[in-house]
């Protein structure tokens, strides 16, 4: 059982690279994009600060009397607001635009994508609410991470992803071997019902309200456990690297009818898979596993290897703008 959750998690996970494949281009059109230089190697740093900073604030303020009821209050209302605008641009691609209602000397007028991503964020944010069950949990987090992983790999060239992806695997090793705040972090994130985890369990029946904290779970023997947990960041960071390597790479050579940057991007997946099944294989220890050494690890060598093998180079698609 344990091996069809691992599948579960790599379905989700391959599946939210390539939404955000297929809504990179289109969001970039938008211009959704959140760096106005992509290829600044301090690009990223804000990012970075954001995520060591985030799990201490979060630690710390779930100490406080109410905290975690708040925090959890706050956060729902932020998911579903990034839903809400990350589903209108998305149904926009496909649904008719807006539409005046007759008599156009109203003034009223009609749009679908917005009634509609609207329509889905308030559902997705009453259902975490009322009952967040593993489903739940999982469609809101597969949503969000398709979009987060296209706007950061819109908004992000090669170099700055590069030190974004290498920054975020060393801290995740120190956060979750060394200092193991991640980990406590984890334990509070499974009780709040948050899909900053992802949740594969070992039946479609698993009553996720009803699961113990990560930290009792961790008491069990492996095969007694009834679910694994994967972070959101687990898959939007090194999805960066495959939307970054679609977006600002050169389409050319093309190759078997496909362009180059789509090549170096399929790459990164299959790389990240590689270390995707290597931490499989550490997390049957039963213990906590920092996930973005392995990811960002394969994500980075599969692409560096395509890389040098379509275009010929050791720039590694780098473009330095200061």
């Amino acid at each position: 059982m344990r091996g069809l959750r691992s599948l579960g998690l790599l379905f989700l996970y391959v599946g939210a690279q390539l939404v955000a494949l297929a809504l990179s281009l289109p969001f970039k059109s938008a211009g959704l994009a959140t760096s106005s230089n992509p290829n600044s190697p301090a690009a990223p740093l804000f990012i970075i600060v954001a995520i060591v900073l985030a799990p201490l604030l979060i630690l710390w303020f779930v100490r406080k009397s109410g905290g975690m009821a708040t925090l959890r209050a706050v956060l729902l209302v932020a998911i579903a607001a990034s839903l809400n605008l990350t589903l209108y641009y998305t149904l926009e691609l496909f649904l008719p635009a807006t539409r005046f209602v007759p008599p156009a000397e109203v003034g009223l007028f009609f749009d679908p994508s917005a009634t509609l991503a609207a329509l889905i964020a308030v559902t997705i944010l009453l259902a975490l609410w009322i009952e967040p069950q593993w489903y739940v949990v999982d469609v809101a987090g597969f949503l969000a991470a398709g979009a987060l992983i296209a706007l950061l790999g819109i908004s992000f060239g090669i170099l700055p992803v590069f030190i974004l992806l290498i920054a975020l695997a060393i801290y995740d090793a120190i956060a979750v071997y060394r200092t193991k705040h991640m980990v406590s972090l984890a334990d509070v994130v499974t009780e709040m019902r948050l899909p900053i985890l992802m949740v594969m369990p070992s039946s479609a029946g698993y009553d996720y309200t009803q699961a113990p904290s990560l930290n009792v779970q961790r008491e069990r023997p492996v095969e007694e456990r009834e679910a694994t947990f994967m972070g959101l960041g687990d898959v939007v960071i090194p999805g960066a690297l495959v939307v970054s390597a679609f977006v600002w790479l050169p389409s050319h050579p093309v190759v078997l009818g496909f362009g180059a940057n789509l090549w170096a991007a399929l790459a990164a997946i299959a790389g990240s898979l590689v270390g995707y099944a290597l931490l499989m294989r550490q997390a049957q220890s039963g213990n906590p596993q920092a996930g973005l050494p392995f990811l960002n690890g394969g994500a980075l060598g599969g692409y560096i290897l395509a890389y040098l093998v379509l275009f010929h180079q050791l720039g590694l698609g780098f473009q330095l703008s200061l």
